[in-house]
């Protein structure tokens, strides 16, 4: 009985990670939008990235 309760549950994780990768949800292109093109790390607020590359536009 615990297996299939473990099993189920991992599959509902994976099911949550799936819907985690996908870019067509609200607010995707935003998130996207919101890396420093040089290093790759979210930018928060409007300042330069950590890295020292330019500022959120």
């Amino acid at each position: 009985m615990i297996i299939k309760i473990v099993a189920i549950f991992l599959v509902f994780m994976v099911v949550l990670a799936m819907f985690g990768k996908l870019h067509w949800l609200p607010g995707g292109k935003r998130l996207a939008s919101a890396k420093c093109r040089k290093c790759g790390r979210y930018k928060i607020g409007k300042g330069p990235c950590g890295c020292g590359h330019g500022g959120k536009k």
